[in-house]
């Protein structure tokens, strides 16, 4: 349980501005989508597409690290790291196991012969789209499990494009069709308590001297 006296505390250490912000950019959070990146191999597309979850409103990233271990380029994810929650898995099938059981069905964002183009996704389901390999895109375990298939419209001569790009694209429209939707998408006022408290974590300088004091009261 959130102790909601010490969060109305910390959040007097908070400029008025920054305690605005946190409520508005809260409002405007979802778990209905979430994205999982499998094996990416060059950190500046996980970071990307973690700076891309950020700015859409997705408050959960899953990373599968079964080869490739690194961490999150804060240049590139320009602070996303502060903002979205990270669920970080050394085996697909663990990751896969997890969404689903919370809901989620799984969206392999790669072609496939019953494939689903961008603008006939039905945004209402709760869904976490996976994102593969550089070079190699998903892998057949993810290809064997997935529920829906989903892929971006091309009219050119190339076939694919960066994984950092996909996620921005399919992000930027399955969220702009939520929220002109019925669906019941924001946070719960747990989850959005949960997370201001943990802002004020990673916000307040002296966080732990301040809650101590306060316990001491």
């Amino acid at each position: 349980m959130i102790d909601l006296k010490l969060l109305e505390h910390l959040e007097d250490y908070l400029t008025a501005h920054r305690k605005e912000r946190f409520g508005a950019v809260l409002s405007e959070r979802t778990k209905h989508f979430t994205v999982a990146t499998e094996d990416v191999y060059q950190l500046h597309n996980t970071s990307a597409v973690m700076r891309s979850c950020d700015v859409f409103g997705i408050q959960e990233l899953n990373i599968v690290e079964e080869q490739n271990s690194k961490h999150i380029d804060r240049e590139i994810a320009m602070g996303a790291q502060k903002w979205v929650d990270l669920n970080r898995y050394s085996n697909v099938n663990d990751c896969i196991a997890n969404l689903k059981q919370n809901g989620y069905q799984i969206v392999a964002t790669t072609p496939h012969t019953n494939d689903c183009e961008l603008h006939d996704f039905d945004v209402t389901k709760k869904s976490c789209f996976i994102f593969g390999r550089e070079t190699k895109g998903l892998s057949h375990e993810v290809i064997a499990r997935a529920d829906s298939f989903l892929k971006i419209p091309m009219y050119g001569f190339t076939e694919s494009l960066n994984i950092s790009v996909s996620a921005a694209i399919i992000l930027q429209h399955v969220t702009t069709r939520l929220r002109q939707s019925d669906v019941n998408w924001q946070l719960t006022d747990h989850e959005k308590n949960e997370k201001r408290l943990d802002w004020c974590k990673k916000t307040i300088k002296s966080y732990d001297d301040i809650v101590e004091r306060f316990y001491e009261k």
